[in-house]
């Protein structure tokens, strides 16, 4: 995944965007980067931040770049923004999403006698290849468009010019933009609260595929919002912050209605519900509120010196810290029955060494209650999740050991079906693998009810497969 922010001021902006940025540090794990424009031209600036977070990398430029407008990004991936000089002039640009068909695009774009450069583990900067399928066009804003279009998966960007900024949504709206405004200046976000400490207030939401171009005084539509929405559904689940709000709904609000629906369907009773922390918190206390069960907090995440920004992306090693920035209150496990609640189960790993960890500490029972469905089809999208394979899902693993290796993808949505045989055979042999007392995930149909926009906008297909 990834986060972006943007800034248009007829001040110095330097500080809004090294603020509105750092809001988006739970968005990504690996690299950050700043660029301006402003009397001098443009300067750019990247670090790593997989061992120290955003706001101690870029302390220097805080203080030492200047210019009137800027963007800024966190990045899992890609090294980004990129600065480009072309037909179009030069510009900065920065981006969110996954580029399914990049080799046809690559191949396509050489045969123009042009290059890229590969990173180092052989791929192509993502963000550099859309700014070369822009490139493609004579006109600037029809070379935004034509990425739009071309891209299979998703693609939202910011595009830091002389003139202004442009920031165009993926066209099927798939990750968010919002627009702030103050006096004498705009930004643009993909987290709603990034700004509202700076100063700035919602001016309006970008619709699927729209695309504007702001500077310090307005937002100017350049190409008007489709009619067709589909936004990640796990931005309310697990990605967003709390604090943000996505088509008008909250991201708490969402997540403490998830919980209020786990509770509605559930039969057992258990001493304490708790979340595990942080993205399972809220729909815990949704549960407790609507379950009268108190809410407790069983364990604690140590966040001085472990906060997301410094998991590493190595798979063991991010199992081993996610154990170790856990730290249980046994007073409060001890001979309890836990209701444990967890935004996903992706893998397992972590949750099953999680109950371990509450057994170990004299916990009576521990009973597992995931915020959404089970996740049987891996993302096409978004860059959600680490893995690999799909078949690094535990549903997938399950699945593989109920029915073999070769599964059709009808065989795939009866197991997606909270209604069918196979459903309840795959869950039951989850929670005997992953070691819990009972395993109940969240229904579709309520999750999406605990969104409530017109569900056709949403996008469920980790979930039902459904594109």
């Amino acid at each position: 995944m990834g986060g972006f922010f943007g800034v248009a001021s007829k001040e110095d902006c330097v500080f809004d965007l090294f603020f509105g940025t750092d809001y988006h540090s739970h968005l990504g794990t690996r690299r950050a980067g700043m660029a301006v424009y402003g009397e001098d031209g443009f300067e750019k600036s990247i670090h790593k931040i997989e061992n120290a977070p955003f706001r101690t990398k870029f302390e220097k430029e805080a203080n030492s770049m200047h210019g009137n407008y800027g963007i800024g990004c966190i990045s899992d991936y890609e090294a980004q923004p990129i600065l480009v000089r072309s037909h179009h002039g030069s510009f900065a640009i920065t981006t969110i999403g996954k580029i399914n068909n990049a080799q046809d695009i690559i191949s396509d774009i050489l045969k123009g006698r042009t290059h890229f450069f590969e990173m180092s583990n052989g791929e192509i900067n993502a963000t550099e290849l859309v700014a070369a399928i822009i490139d493609q066009k004579d006109n600037f804003i029809d070379g935004i468009k034509y990425a739009l279009d071309i891209v299979e998966g998703s693609i939202s960007m910011l595009i830091l010019t002389p003139k202004g900024i442009y920031c165009a949504r993926d066209k099927f709206g798939r990750t968010p933009i919002v627009i702030g405004k103050k006096d004498s200046a705009r930004c643009a976000a993909f987290e709603s609260f990034s700004f509202l400490n700076l100063g700035y207030s919602i001016e309006r939401e970008l619709g699927p595929g729209e695309v504007v171009v702001i500077d310090e005084n307005s937002t100017r539509t350049l190409v008007a919002p489709g009619k067709d929405m589909k936004i990640c559904t796990f931005l309310w689940i697990y990605y967003g912050y709390p604090c943000s709000s996505y088509e008008g709904v909250s991201v708490e609000e969402m997540r403490y209605r998830c919980g209020e629906a786990l509770a509605k369907r559930d039969h057992v009773k258990p001493d304490i519900v708790a979340g595990v922390p942080d993205s399972g918190t809220a729909h815990a206390i949704g549960y407790a509120n609507a379950s009268g069960v108190p809410f407790s907090r069983p364990f604690i995440k140590y966040t001085p010196t472990w906060p997301r920004s410094f998991m590493p992306t190595i798979q063991s090693k991010r199992d081993l810290i996610a154990k170790m920035k856990l730290l249980p209150v046994e007073d409060l496990i001890r001979d309890k029955s836990l209701l444990l609640i967890d935004d996903s189960i992706v893998r397992g790993t972590q949750l099953r060494e999680t109950t371990e960890y509450l057994f170990e500490s004299g916990a009576k029972e521990v009973h597992i209650r995931p915020a959404c469905p089970p996740l049987v089809f891996g993302c096409k999208y978004l860059n959600f999740s680490r893995s690999s394979s799909e078949m690094e899902l535990i549903t997938r693993k399950v699945i593989a050991e109920l029915e073999g290796d070769n599964v059709s993808d009808e065989v795939l949505k009866e197991y997606a079906d909270p209604n069918s045989e196979k459903y309840e055979k795959m869950v039951d042999k989850i929670c005997e693998k992953l070691n819990f007392t009972s395993l109940r995930f969240h229904r579709l149909d309520d999750m999406l009810d605990s969104v409530g926009i017109d569900p056709c906008k949403l996008c469920t297909y980790c979930w039902n497969g459904q594109e």
